[in-house]
């Protein structure tokens, strides 16, 4: 049987350029379903801008993928972002299994082509990755993630879902992961004309 296709995600470090990120758990399964798990998840990506510093603007985390909006430093490249976030949480995630729930990591065993068995917690590949060049593309992904769980029916209302950062951005608070408010770009009419002059072309 040929092994399935997967989708390469190509990414572009340009300086100054935002990045809308999306990655997924293992077989999309709920792994992020419980306070628990979500909560390595934030201390992760705490972590993970302590090491390879960018600016966040915008988060939520799904029971079985997350949205991340940020501003890489300059010369931060994304690929030691994403993994210093994917193994902190994949390391704890799976000896917490090994310890609390060891039936459940079958749910994550991953066959390799040599017979060899791992356990994955993320999906193979980097996820999604799309480059952000102007104000109104990242207040509109902004707006998608703040939106998503209440478009999922998880929630009435989009600040009433604890694991993002709408409430924070609605609350100027910083639980239960800080924002960086201060550097977020702001629309203004040079904005507005730009993308009618980009729509006309």
């Amino acid at each position: 049987m040929a092994a399935p296709h997967r989708k390469k995600c190509k990414r572009y470090d340009v300086p100054g350029d935002a990045h809308f990120l999306t990655f997924s758990c293992f077989r999309r399964l709920p792994l992020l379903a419980r306070d628990r798990t979500r909560q390595w998840l934030v201390r992760g990506i705490d972590r993970a801008r302590s090491a390879n510093p960018f600016d966040l603007w915008g988060w939520v985390i799904m029971p079985e993928h997350v949205h991340l909006l940020i501003l890489p430093h300059d010369e931060i490249a994304i690929s030691p972002i994403l993994s210093s976030i994917k193994q902190s949480v994949a390391k704890t995630a799976i000896a917490w299994l090994r310890n609390q729930a060891p039936d459940f990591l079958q749910q994550l065993e991953d066959k390799q082509p040599n017979g060899q068995a791992t356990y994955r917690f993320w999906q193979r590949g980097g996820g999604y990755d799309r480059n952000l060049r102007s104000t109104r593309d990242i207040h509109e992904k902004l707006q998608y993630i703040h939106d998503h769980p209440a478009g999922r029916q998880l929630v009435a209302r989009r600040a009433d879902w604890f694991w993002s950062s709408a409430m924070a951005w609605q609350t100027g608070g910083s639980e239960p992961l800080a924002i960086n408010r201060e550097s977020f770009p702001a629309l203004t009419p040079l904005d507005d004309r730009i993308d009618g002059a980009l729509m006309r072309d």
